[in-house]
């Protein structure tokens, strides 16, 4: 059992503007109570999910979960933007990059895969064959090789989810922690105090027993929550998915941390990756 008494996940977005739809926060105590949305009815811009995470760090030892890469590949090609001169080969120092050659408001990094390093991702088929642009991660390749399905990559900049522009737009959100909070694994996890993971809702599903990618009713949400060992939520509304992507998430935090003594200790995650790759929160 570690030392966190709340569990925080935000589903994230990477999408252009000031104002995301896509950007629900869900935070689950210790213990079964079940978890909370955070100003439901709130659109958020990411700024202020950084300034609201930095706000509660403080008030109690909170294990938060962003659902974006932390970090592209580099195991598999030696480099993360192979061919590019002056390409950082470290985490933190890649965020300090991207977020340095990025000019987007609120934290975006559309310019930086559009513009700044255009020819390392895939934007559609006028790009070529996009196998060629999906690379993963030791952790990706670990969740996949386990039927976990995590088939987006962090240089995939097609389709609703986006994923490259969320997992670069959050990288320039680890870069604005500036160390005040830990990230796990590229920090140690601190003795007392809050720390920063990577989530892959998915995951949780699994645990919780169901099938399917999303959850996408009230009824289907308790469910899983049930199955991660959480109290009912009982909303008295139909949420979004990304909202019980949020909810599920945070429950299945709070389960994971509790009941598996190897959570921050996964087999394959060594010095090196945790520095340069990260690992996803869940994958074992």
């Amino acid at each position: 059992m570690t030392g966190f008494t709340r569990f925080a996940a935000i589903d994230w977005s990477g999408a252009k503007g000031k104002r995301h739809k896509g950007i629900s926060i869900a935070v689950a105590d210790a213990g079964d109570t079940p978890p909370l949305l955070v100003r439901p009815d709130h659109v958020w811009s990411r700024t202020e999910v950084l300034d609201w995470l930095l706000e509660t760090a403080v008030e109690a030892p909170t294990l938060y979960g962003f659902d974006f890469s932390f970090a592209p590949p580099i195991a598999e090609r030696g480099e993360y933007l192979p061919g590019e001169p002056g390409v950082p080969s470290t985490a933190r120092q890649f965020w300090a990059y991207v977020d340095s050659r990025s000019d987007d408001e609120d934290l975006g990094a559309a310019s930086f895969l559009e513009r700044v390093h255009r020819r390392h991702f895939y934007f559609g088929i006028a790009d070529g064959e996009k196998s060629r642009f999906m690379h993963f991660r030791q952790c990706d390749a670990r969740l996949n090789a386990q039927g976990g399905r995590k088939t987006a990559s962090a240089y995939d900049a097609i389709g609703a989810a986006q994923v490259a522009k969320a997992s670069f737009a959050g990288m320039r959100l680890l870069h604005h922690l500036a160390g005040r909070v830990a990230v796990w694994p590229m920090d140690p996890l601190p003795d007392r105090g809050s720390a920063v993971v990577e989530i892959y809702t998915r995951i949780y599903l699994r645990r919780a027993g169901l099938r399917g990618s999303k959850v996408r009713s009230s009824a289907e949400l308790d469910l899983a929550l049930a199955g991660l060992g959480s109290r009912p939520a009982r909303l008295p509304f139909e949420p979004s998915d990304h909202q019980t992507d949020a909810l599920v998430t945070a429950a299945g935090m709070r389960s994971l941390a509790a009941l598996e003594p190897n959570a921050f200790a996964p087999e394959g995650l060594t010095p090196q990756l945790a520095r340069a790759e990260g690992w996803t929160f869940g994958i074992l």
